[in-house]
């Protein structure tokens, strides 16, 4: 992936930055006494990620007039992610909120409640096309695409994004609950793909976008052979324990794991998407980038929230002299 000229910033991130609500004790949710507060949303946990390892960072979204965005808001800026397009909702919206039950062995799961909230009501008329241009990346989640007038606007944005040459990352961030159907995220999904020079997700997250499409048998050589060919420069195809793939025009690269005792999951995908772009950006190849992405997740799931327990750049480096890599 080519970046050209230098700009204002690295990556903008775009999408939800909601609360998250993490237990403090282990076990099924019905008996959980206190909770524990975090900045989440998946490109809010990445951007975070990203700023932690010294990326240039933007955001383009809207959180709710309240304590939480007020939250949400405060903590972005303070990470130093740039806050000026993060708009306020003024219309008595609420902020998304995600509560997460962690379970013996670092098993988790969670509770996501977006019925119209505020950063699913960001609008066209509220897009910078400037404010774009100005960044060599512009990541994209799938959670916006569920719903309008959200999904309009991230179309707006990548179509600014593709005018000024800044490259697309669209992570497919899926959540259930969040879509009407499968086949109306399928669809969104793969509108979206092909507008974009990278896309990344899980096994699972492929079979979605793929469902009215593909086949949808699960192959990751497959999955990555037909986005290559519609123009995806680089596709990401991650397996949790099992690693992760890297599909470009010149071959596949696989990426490795660091085996640590897991606290919970959430937030492994953010950090190894924050520590991969950074690698990207910083013109590491492809193997190093990977190296980079699984030390980031690794330490991420050993902690308790997703967006604090990001690394920095020294702590991914002195991470990875320290623990043995597993190659893919």
């Amino acid at each position: 992936m080519q970046l050209e000229r230098l700009r204002k910033f690295d990556v903008i991130a775009m999408g939800r930055a909601t609360v998250d609500l993490y237990a403090n004790e282990t076990g099924p949710m019905e008996n959980v006494k206190t909770f524990s507060k975090y900045v989440g949303g998946s490109p809010a946990n990445t951007a975070v990620a990203m700023a932690n390892l010294g990326l240039r960072v933007g955001y383009i979204g809207k959180v709710s007039d309240d304590a939480f965005g007020r939250f949400i808001y405060s903590y972005l800026n303070e990470k130093g992610v740039d806050v000026s397009h993060i708009l306020k909702d003024d219309t008595g919206r609420r902020s998304g909120l995600t509560m997460g039950e962690i379970r013996e062995g670092g098993k988790c799961s969670y509770f996501m409640y977006r019925k119209d909230c505020a950063d699913l009501n960001i609008q066209c008329s509220e897009i910078d096309e400037g404010y774009i241009a100005e960044s060599k990346m512009l990541l994209i989640s799938g959670t916006s695409l569920t719903h309008s007038p959200a999904r309009e606007s991230v179309f707006l944005a990548m179509a600014y994004a593709r005018k000024h040459k800044t490259r697309i990352i669209l992570d497919l961030d899926y959540r259930t609950d969040t879509w009407n159907t499968e086949e109306e995220a399928s669809v969104y999904y793969h509108m979206a793909a092909l507008q974009s020079d990278m896309v990344i997700g899980t096994r699972e997250e492929f079979n979605i976008m793929e469902k009215m499409f593909l086949s949808g048998n699960g192959d990751d050589k497959t999955s990555a052979e037909y986005l290559l060919k519609q123009g995806v420069e680089c596709v990401s195809i991650k397996r949790g324990r099992d690693g992760s793939c890297i599909y470009t025009k010149e071959g596949i690269c696989r990426g490795g794991v660091y085996p640590v005792k897991a606290v919970k999951t959430f937030g492994a995908g953010d950090a190894y998407s924050g520590a991969f772009h950074y690698g990207i950006i910083n013109g590491f190849n492809m193997e190093k980038c990977l190296k980079y992405a699984a030390a980031a997740a690794s330490i991420t799931i050993s902690g308790h929230s997703c967006s604090d327990s990001t690394p920095t750049l020294e702590q991914v480096e002195k991470f990875i002299t320290e623990n043995h890599y597993i190659r893919g």
